[in-house]
């Protein structure tokens, strides 16, 4: 009840001081990644924002989740890497989420890989196309508010573009066993990244996901993330929902899906917490809630 409330009574959320890129990353699949890139970019774009999503999975599911075509051939982020075609004539804007503009995967982007291999700059390609772009929309006065970038679930040069691309990582985190495996790993590989392609980044954003508060697994799992990464998890968590798991199949985000179940409420209220912390005045997210 608390978060429809909230939910209801915040209309927007403040821009923040510049443009704010967050990769999502974790190389295990399964943990909600795609997800949670699709959900929080739309309950920001809910909320007056501008975003660009880069779907830089070969997979194409936040493509699919957002209603963008992404079938064999169509131009999309392996144009934009591979052949330097410009963001602007490759991003589509989201049928149902005005605010959301997304530059699409297709399969053409499994074979980007070991294209990337032979270029020049190969880590630093997707860093520089979206600069160029976000240059582009802030002389226009069209400024985008925040990129998420939605990584594939592994560590390859894709994941590494993104990473040297972007300023903050955002790691969803299943509350089960497994998902804490692997996970040193991630973070030794972003402090890498961090010491020689991009000192910029930060781990700024941790989202718990598949939380079920009926288990003593979910609430164990939740506390030693907490414990580790201290005031970088969002005290909003993700519960487990059928819905949440249903609205990719209709090509919709659960916000336009089922806008009053507890997934949506819940991304609403995650995409609340990072749009506070990223405003250096944060009492102005507050004065809506």
């Amino acid at each position: 009840m608390n978060l429809a409330r909230r939910a209801r009574s915040t209309t927007q959320l403040p821009r923040p001081d510049h443009t704010r890129i967050f990769v999502v990353a974790n190389q295990k699949g399964g943990v909600g990644k795609t997800t949670t890139a699709v959900n929080v970019a739309a309950a920001l774009a809910q909320k007056g924002l501008r975003i660009l999503v880069v779907d830089l999975d070969p997979q194409g599911n936040a493509s699919t989740a957002l209603d963008i075509a992404h079938t064999e051939g169509t131009p999309g982020v392996y144009e934009a890497l591979v052949e330097d075609v410009p963001l602007s004539e490759l991003v589509r804007p989201a049928p149902q989420l005005p605010g959301i503009t997304v530059l699409p995967a297709t399969i053409d982007l499994a074979g980007a890989e070991i294209e990337l291999v032979s270029l020049v700059a190969r880590e630093t390609r997707l860093k520089k196309a979206l600069a160029a772009h976000l240059e582009e929309r802030e002389r226009a006065d069209d400024r985008i508010d925040y990129v998420v970038i939605d990584c594939p679930p592994s560590l390859g040069l894709l994941t590494v573009n993104a990473l040297v691309a972007a300023r903050e990582v955002l790691i969803p985190i299943q509350c089960e066993y497994y998902a804490l495996e692997g996970l040193g790993q991630l973070v030794r590989n972003i402090e890498l990244v961090r010491a020689h392609l991009n000192q910029d980044l930060e781990i700024t954003t941790i989202l718990l996901t598949m939380f079920d508060a009926r288990t003593r697994l979910s609430a164990g799992v939740a506390e030693q993330v907490r414990s580790h990464f201290g005031p970088k998890v969002l005290a909003t968590a993700i519960p487990r929902s059928v819905r949440i798991s249903e609205a990719p199949s209709y090509q919709q985000s659960v916000l336009t899906y089922d806008p009053g179940s507890s997934g949506a409420l819940s991304y609403l209220e995650a995409a609340r917490e990072i749009a506070q912390a990223g405003t250096s005045d944060p009492t102005t997210s507050e004065r809506g809630a």
